[in-house]
């Protein structure tokens, strides 16, 4: 992704052309060996930092910020005073994953004070740095012609996470890098478990679900299939898997159910997701997740008709090697078959799109993407008081 941005991108490639030594790395712009002039009047060279936050498809956009970061020392002026005129704040700090920066400049152009490209802003702010170092020594130029060989991104993504680096949380999401999860079920929320999680850089999402999607799943999952797509019947995991691998390369399908006699393929996952309904497979599928130490939560809702509306809770179960022992008494195993044939099954989109919710949010905070104060391993969210309830907590 790094070359094809660079080369599709017009400001960038005029950077390259130009000689100054560029970088993508995790939705930032890096232009190396800027020269600047240190509080001891010695030049020294850093790295110019500049979020790429506007990028649509593989071209950049003008950038909606007008400031830059810096890793090295504060520039100064020729009397080693730091350059107040770009001045604005100092703190290390982790944009990326090995970006570092120690410096935020503000600088906004003069010109309707918006840059018109990332080549205007990354010249406008290296003009900034650089000018006292050329006052020492004419000769140096950030311009080295030595330019970094990009190679292309590690990222599961198909394009630019540009939300990420424009909202300054790139190394949080790095803390999700590689973990391989598995979504058992697909249909109401597990979809939606799916639509959160192929927008994190992770490794792979399996989704295991040999039921096929009909015009009832179209009403209760993301997205709105095509009565084109509807007719041709395919199954939930195959549909899910060819939407959503246009934006994240590792989503496999398995059009398959788990059971005792599959479990196995469970044993490589980091994270599991159980959307399923209760059972003999459900139950064989837990006590070897357990037993293989992977984490997993289970999501569920209880939704019944009243005079006046509809009622229930909403429900997300967590299961760490911390703790496991609230599991069961959380978490009907029932079979959901033919005994059961004649009980209500009632879903609805935002539901599902809320279980899904709070099954990812705790997933991240295991990961530390979110703090995590109450460590609540059972969550319930119940409709007709509009309450939240933390219970199991560690």
């Amino acid at each position: 992704m790094s070359r094809q941005l660079i080369s599709r991108s017009g400001d960038l490639s005029q950077l390259r052309a130009e000689g100054y030594d560029i970088e993508i790395r995790q939705g930032h712009l890096l232009v190396k060996s800027v020269p600047y002039v240190d509080s001891n009047q010695q030049i020294r060279r850093g790295e110019l930092v500049l979020p790429l936050g506007d990028v649509s498809g593989d071209t950049t956009r003008p950038p909606g910020n007008h400031t830059a970061h810096f890793a090295g020392k504060h520039p100064c002026d020729r009397n080693g005073e730091p350059l107040s005129q770009i001045q604005h704040s100092t703190e290390e700090k982790a944009l990326a994953k090995g970006v570092v920066v120690n410096h935020m400049f503000s600088a906004k152009p003069r010109q309707n004070g918006q840059y018109r490209d990332y080549h205007h802003k990354a010249t406008t702010y290296i003009a900034h740095i650089s000018a006292p170092a050329l006052g020492l020594d004419p000769t140096v130029t950030a311009q080295t012609n030595a330019t970094t060989i990009p190679g292309e991104d590690e990222s599961p993504f198909q394009y630019s996470d540009s939300a990420s680096a424009r909202a300054g949380i790139c190394a949080l999401s790095a803390r999700l890098e590689g973990q391989r999860l598995a979504i058992l079920g697909v249909g109401g929320t597990g979809s939606y478990v799916l639509d959160f999680v192929a927008k994190t850089p992770v490794a792979e999402i399996h989704l295991y679900d040999e039921d096929v999607l009909l015009n009832h799943n179209a009403f209760r999952s993301p997205g709105a299939p095509s009565l084109d797509e509807l007719r041709k019947i395919p199954t939930k995991a195959a549909f899910f898997r060819d939407k959503y691998v246009r934006m994240h390369r590792g989503v496999v399908a398995h059009e398959e159910f788990l059971n005792e006699g599959n479990v196995d393929e469970l044993r490589k996952m980091d994270f599991v997701f159980l959307c399923i309904d209760g059972g003999g497979g459900k139950l064989a599928i837990v006590g070897q997740l357990e037993a293989w130490g992977i984490s997993f939560i289970d999501v569920g809702m209880g939704v019944e008709l009243a005079e006046d509306g509809l009622r229930g809770i909403v429900r997300a179960t967590t299961s760490t090697a911390e703790k496991r022992d609230h599991y069961r008494s959380r978490v009907s195993m029932a079979d959901g078959g033919a005994e059961n044939e004649y009980a209500s099954n009632i879903q609805i989109a935002e539901l599902n799109a809320l279980n899904a919710a709070l099954a990812v949010i705790k997933w991240k905070k295991l990961a530390g993407f979110y703090q995590d104060l109450d460590r609540e391993h059972c969550c319930m969210y119940t409709i007709n008081g509009n309450t939240i309830a933390n219970e199991d907590r560690t």
